[in-house]
């Protein structure tokens, strides 16, 4: 299946990572096969307020996805003859897909399928092809893009399908006799829809059938409590119906017929009790050695399924290893007892747990892990025994080869299940591996541990957003359930991590007086989040710093300065700025702190992607709490160098896409790791687009350390990109940092050329009374400042802004003065700005033989300055006119798009363009 939008919207091979490219991908898929408008795909993107660039920008996204839906398959579509799924149709765009690749068509055909089989009473066909159509959906339809009025209103129609196809399931599986089985599934759906009075209706009937009368009439008065609170309305003929059989205990709600099928629960074990005979013989019996499986263990559905095949492999017996690894608190103990506890009937000789760290969290010897293994293979009377004896009659060996030799001897053709947990090298388990050949161990560590040979590596990371919310509320209480809002973003917070759910929900349940979303509040302040965390013996921060603690002072060091990265993620050239080493050295650190489950890899869709780092929200919490610390005094220069970098490679990336383009001057020291035409390459707009959220909190870094120099620079040096992708909020939010910094620092000139950018972001938001403000108060800074060439540009930048509103005579005055100033200052590329205004109220007026004079001048004024941009925008315009005025008909400019500066478009339906007379 190539796409999928019933979740979050995917594309193979590669889905693009901006927001806006996948909202148009994901309004086509859903119209698939049918000719979407460009006018419906900006209504999407842009609602009432379209930016000028609307329609060149929705071009560009057109492109992007052009691109990626043929990456990959470039030789093979070209020897096949595979054709381009994404075409122009007028009046926009067609995407065609076969049914079989696209998730959505599948579902559909599933639902109908079903829904055939219920009503011909197929109920077992019907339960396993509806459960079929439910297994298509990864989460909410189209989630994790911007939702327009489009795709809002597709959303809620898929999603409204897909309650009811699983409504349809139920009933079938009902009809079928599974009522004890989906009673806590159906607890849990009618919790999160309490207004759904049909699953309300089934729960009852699951619940009375499973002989919980009193249960099924409790959920009725839940149902109706929701019903008249929330709509003040009474439950349905249905639910009332339902609830007079219930009480009436009407024999045809009962299960009568034959079942069609069972579903055996997961996990169900027969434990016996640990024990054993005292000599420690074979025909002893099982020793189980195990805590208690959490009782309240949520999701992990996948890799309890990895581990269970692992363990029932064949043989049984034989000498198989699963390497559990993951970062401290992701849940690595608690899968690895639960896989255990399910697996008695496989190990009939004993399951045994060894943690492999004393109570201080220092690694054990491999020698005592050996000597604690026997002794529990002895029973509980062995643990009262000393330290160093066999159930405290016959002492143990005391050398490491002797243990080994008598635990290979008493495992040695036993199948039994051993638990190494919390292992810190392959050096500390070789020895215990070695020692039980014959035996199934599953191992735990916050390392990958890939040095071991012949081994099954299983990686766990945090929990899926909806298994993080039933954990809150299964741990939580009634608090966390009745504000499913606050425990989402309590689960955000607490990074989906389980330790960190569990405490977060121990704490609320702990503190009666307190409310989720209170608890909330607390958990939103990086500072002090790790501090929130911590009830009695449970605490994150704790077992974040033992995982800390584990690596050398060289890594603990990169740790600690990494964590001044920007978000969300990092490339290495970012790692390298930030270590103040080469690329070699980054390469090294980063990829010892992934190894330690201290650092993410994260790899973007496509086959040539290169790898980037983020942090887990809650180890960056604790990276900068260390940092704070331990050395303070590193962070300023890290994050000086980090702002350096930026800029040196902000720079050069713009200066590839426009050429010539006005810039706030800065001298800054380029880093000698760090080579721009490496880094950025021959794609300046990807490497922006990758970096955009990381520019924009460089800017905010720099204020913060009080950079002000470097603040606006790298604001400036941003500006033509947030223009360019039409960024208004990350333009606005960073030219206001640097123009408090170019207060703070007392620089006007900065000051005149972030208000100049300020003007033409209010321009391009059709904010014109703001934007000519902006303009008049960067002239006069400029003025003051001496540079008469940058205030004259002001000049032409609201002459824009006054043509825009039909004040003719003004723009070509405010034109006129413009290029007085440019040509007075020598300034080039002034006189072309000055000179295509002018060009552009001569067309406005009908004096084309004077506008196609003036935008040869304006090409004759760009070359001077060498700007390649304003040379081609004089060229199109002079063509887009001269081939105007050849078609012999009266045109308006709403036919004929009027780019008013390169790239930027302007529609204005009140220009009636006319020959001179």
């Amino acid at each position: 299946m190539r796409y999928r939008v019933l979740g979050p919207v995917h594309m193979a091979p590669r889905t693009p990572s901006a927001a806006k490219p996948r909202a148009v991908l994901a309004t086509l898929l859903v119209q698939s096969n049918t000719v979407v408008s460009t006018h419906t795909l900006i209504d999407e993107l842009w609602g009432a307020e379209p930016p000028r660039t609307a329609t060149t920008t929705l071009q560009v996204y057109v492109s992007q996805l052009r691109k990626a839906l043929m990456e990959d398959t470039g030789e093979a579509a070209a020897e096949t003859g595979t054709p381009q799924p994404l075409l122009t149709r007028s009046p926009g765009y067609l995407m065609r897909v076969a049914p079989e690749e696209l998730d959505l068509a599948v579902f559909e055909s599933l639902r109908a399928e079903g829904r055939a089989a219920y009503g011909r009473h197929e109920y077992e066909a019907a339960s396993q092809t509806l459960s079929r159509a439910l297994g298509l959906w990864t989460g909410p339809a189209l989630s994790g893009i911007p939702h327009g009025p489009s795709l809002e209103t597709s959303a809620i129609r898929l999603n409204e399908l897909r309650a009811e196809v699983l409504e349809q399931r139920i009933s079938a599986d009902l009809r079928l006799g599974l009522h004890h089985e989906l009673v806590g599934e159906l607890m849990a759906l009618a919790h999160e829809h309490p207004l759904r009075e049909t699953l309300h209706c089934h729960l009852m009937v699951a619940l009375y059938r499973s002989g919980r009368q009193s249960d099924a009439l409790q959920v009725y008065h839940q149902a109706r409590r929701s019903l008249v609170d929330e709509l003040g309305v009474e439950p349905g003929p249905a639910l009332s119906r339902l609830l007079e059989r219930i009480l009436a205990c009407d024999p045809s709600l009962a299960w009568r017929s034959e079942p069609g099928r069972r579903l055996v629960p997961v996990g169900a074990s027969h434990d016996r009790p640990a024990g054993g005979a005292a000599d420690g013989g074979r025909d002893a019996g099982p020793t189980v050695w195990l805590p208690p499986a959490v009782a309240d263990f949520t999701g992990r559905e996948e890799q309890l399924a990895f581990g269970e095949r692992l363990l029932a492999g064949d043989p049984p017996g034989g000498n198989k290893v699963l390497v559990v690894s993951g970062r401290a608190g992701v849940g690595k103990t608690a899968l690895a007892v639960r896989l255990a506890h399910d697996a008695a009937e496989l190990f009939p000789d004993g399951r045994l747990l060894v943690t492999l760290r004393d109570a201080g969290g220092r690694a054990v010897e491999p020698r005592t892990a050996l000597a604690t293994l026997l002794r529990r293979l002895r029973g509980p009377q062995a643990t009262a025994a000393e330290p160093e004896t066999d159930s405290g009659a016959q002492p143990l060996p005391s050398s490491e080869a002797e243990l080994t030799e008598l635990l290979h001897a008493r495992t040695e053709g036993r199948r039994m299940l051993i638990v190494l947990d919390d292992a810190v090298s392959e050096a500390q388990i070789r020895p215990v591996l070695s020692a039980v050949p014959d035996s199934t161990v599953i191992l735990t560590s916050r390392h990958v541990l890939g040095a071991l040979e012949s081994v099954q590596h299983l990686t766990l990371d945090v929990l899926a957003p909806g298994e993080a919310d039933a954990l809150l509320a299964a741990c939580g209480g009634q608090r966390m359930r009745e504000d499913p809002e606050a425990a989402a973003e309590i689960a955000r917070l607490c990074g989906w991590l389980p330790l960190a759910l569990r405490v977060a929900a121990a704490g609320l349940a702990a503190r009666p007086h307190w409310t989720a979303a209170g608890l909330a509040q607390r958990l939103r302040d990086e500072r002090t989040r790790l501090a929130a965390l911590a009830l009695g013996d449970l605490d994150v921060r704790s077992s974040l710093l033992t995982a800390y603690r584990d690596v050398d002072e060289e890594t603990r060091h990169a740790f600690r300065i990494l964590g001044l990265a920007s978000l969300p993620d990092f490339a290495l050239w970012s790692a390298t700025a930030l270590l103040g080493t080469d690329r070699a050295g980054a390469e090294r650190l980063t990829e010892k702190l992934v190894q330690a489950h201290l650092l993410e890899a994260r790899r973007r869709p496509g086959r040539l992607a290169p790898v980037r780092y983020g942090f887990h929200a809650l180890l960056r919490s604790l990276a900068l709490e260390v940092l704070a610390g331990e050395s303070p005094q590193e962070g300023p220069a890290a994050v000086e160098r980090l702002c350096r970098a930026f800029l040196t490679l902000a720079r050069y990336a713009d200066a590839q896409l426009a050429p010539g383009r006005d810039r706030l001057a800065y001298e800054v020291e380029p880093l000698a790791a760090i080579r721009p035409e490496e880094v950025v390459g021959s794609a300046p707009l990807r490497w922006f687009q990758e970096e955009s959220a990381g520019l924009s909190e460089a800017v905010r870094q720099a204020h913060a350390a009080g950079l002000w120099s470097l603040c606006s620079a790298l604001a400036s040096a941003a500006a033509g990109y947030y223009e360019a992708g039409a960024l208004w909020d990350e333009w606005e939010s960073t030219h206001d940092l640097a123009l408090d910094a170019a207060h703070r620092s007392g620089d006007i000139h900065a000051e005149a050329v972030i208000l100049r950018s300020l003007g033409d972001l209010a321009w391009q938001r059709h904010r014109t009374s703001l934007a000519i403000a902006r303009y008049r108060q960067a002239w006069q800074l400029f003025t003051r400042h001496g540079d008469r060439a940058a205030a004259g540009r002001c000049l032409s930048a609201e002459g824009d802004a006054l043509l825009g509103t039909g004040r003719v005579t003004q723009a070509e005055g405010a034109y006129a003065r413009a290029l007085s100033v440019s040509r007075q200052h020598g300034d080039p590329r002034g006189s072309a700005k000055s000179l295509r205004g002018l060009a552009l109220v001569a067309q406005r007026e009908g004096r084309h033989e004077e506008a196609l004079a003036l935008l040869g001048e304006c090409e004759d004024a760009a070359r001077s300055a060498g700007d390649r941009r304003w040379i081609e925008y004089a060229r199109r315009t002079a063509s887009a006119l001269r081939t105007a005025l050849a078609s012999g008909r009266s045109a308006t400019a709403s036919s004929i798009p009027l780019e008013v500066r390169p790239g930027v478009w302007l529609f204005q339906p009140s220009w009636p363009l006319r020959r001179a007379a």
